[in-house]
């Protein structure tokens, strides 16, 4: 709630690394210490999953009016499959309790005070844990290939550049903003404009939610 209220009128694009780096949202939606792939276990996918789903894309491809793409067969057009829910749940691991209070933070922090004096950090933004990061490539959102050995910070940007930079984001947040704040049922001609905005504030800047909320009312 307060990371909404301090980017209520900020960059979009800043909101969701906010949120992506949030350790409540982590505990939420599991990715607070999810760990590269070893043996049979893989990186969770729950927040990769709905960070497009929810917080950017969405499910279906949409043209800028927020209506939907068809293919040839008149059907809507996916925007991700599961295989890429795989391939970006790898970009969320590494990821674990800030613990800016110690000079030897663990990954492994649990949910309460330990007895080597490590405990969660509820307020501050998660921490990069490299060693637990998959350093492989990842073919993420798009199709873009994050190369290999980049480091988690760099996987983190690159994904959330092209989810923000997706054409899906703007009509897909704008329609969201206007069914709480004005209307259930907006027309295509309302998410455009609105869209249009959230594209480009009028000073050639994306993602402004303070000229997308004023377009909006």
């Amino acid at each position: 709630y307060d990371l909404l209220v301090k980017g209520a009128f900020g960059s979009y694009r800043t909101l969701l690394e906010d949120v992506s780096r949030s350790p409540m949202m982590g505990i939420y939606l599991s990715h607070l210490r999810n760990n590269r792939a070893s043996g049979s276990a893989l990186p969770d996918e729950n927040y990769a999953r709905e960070v497009m789903q929810l917080f950017s894309i969405g499910l279906n491809e949409l043209h800028p009016d927020g209506t939907l793409r068809l293919d040839a067969q008149g059907l809507p057009i996916p925007t991700y499959t599961q295989t890429t829910i795989s391939e970006m749940a790898k970009v969320f691991t590494g990821w674990g309790y800030s613990q800016s209070y110690t000079t030897n933070p663990r990954f492994t922090a649990g949910a309460s005070r330990r007895p080597d004096g490590t405990y969660p950090d509820y307020l501050e933004p998660m921490r990069l844990f490299e060693a637990n990061h998959e350093p492989g490539a990842k073919t993420i959102v798009g199709g873009k290939v994050l190369p290999a050995n980049q480091g988690g910070a760099k996987d983190l940007a690159d994904t959330l550049d092209a989810l923000f930079n997706h054409p899906n984001t703007g009509p897909f947040v704008s329609r969201q903003l206007i069914q709480r704040l004005v209307t259930s049922n907006p027309s295509p001609g309302y998410v455009y404009r609105v869209a249009q905005v959230f594209a480009n504030n009028g000073s050639g800047v994306r993602g402004d939610l303070s000229a997308v909320v004023r377009a909006i009312l």
